[in-house]
């Protein structure tokens, strides 16, 4: 199963190419976070039946999904990655296809552009160019209580 982590700042996505991926500060780690903010070990990706699961290895900082601080969580396309400060988009499986269908430049006429620009309504998308991908929330991580 084909993974990557989309860091949301721009920068290029990170492969996950191991069934066992060490995300961490140290050189020891498959995907290095240079940063005071990332613990030494910090967590770690595990590409299992079909599913990515994540467990938090004790770090200072925290591991998050969907803004919510875990200690092991299974992954959901789509699902938000933060360590400490890095946030990533998780994308695997008919997700991950889509992405690299979809992000593509596309040329278009200038006579074309005009026309479509002079067509009346609201310039909608066809159901054909994306079929919409339903939310699901991530039921599965064990969360920190709240503090009080």
């Amino acid at each position: 199963m084909r993974a990557q982590l989309v860091p949301l700042d721009g920068g290029p996505p990170v492969e996950v190419a191991k069934e066992m991926t060490l995300i961490g500060r140290t050189d020891e780690c498959d995907v290095r976070l240079d940063h005071k903010s990332v613990s030494k070990m910090h967590c770690v990706l595990v590409k299992t039946d079909g599913l990515l699961v994540l467990r938090d290895l004790g770090s200072t900082n925290g591991t998050r999904v969907n803004g919510t601080r875990i200690r092991r969580a299974a992954l959901l396309p789509n699902d938000k990655l933060s360590v400490a400060n890095f946030h990533f988009r998780v994308l695997f499986g008919a997700a991950l296809e889509m992405a690299a269908q979809t992000d593509q430049t596309q040329r278009i006429d200038p006579a074309e552009l005009q026309k479509l620009k002079a067509s009346e309504g609201p310039m909608l998308d066809s159901a054909a160019d994306q079929p919409i991908i339903e939310v699901h929330r991530n039921v599965l991580p064990d969360v920190y209580p709240e503090e009080k």
